[in-house]
């Protein structure tokens, strides 16, 4: 307790950064996140959120 009575300007003054900038991180995340896949019926769908290679060459490892 005494330690949170000497250091409570440091302590309440990174808490009051860390969690402003924590919603903000979360709402970017939350708006780049969104992926939308449209299908037929009887359709088979895979969605990949990032890069995806079919074929290539030999070499390709």
């Amino acid at each position: 307790m005494e330690w949170i009575l000497k250091n409570k300007e440091w302590l309440f003054s990174g808490i009051a950064i860390a969690i402003p900038l924590a919603i903000i991180s979360w709402l970017i995340s939350s708006r780049r996140n969104k992926q939308i896949q449209k299908s037929g019926d009887n359709s088979t769908n895979i969605q990949i959120g990032g890069n995806f290679k079919i074929g290539g060459n030999k070499d390709d490892k």
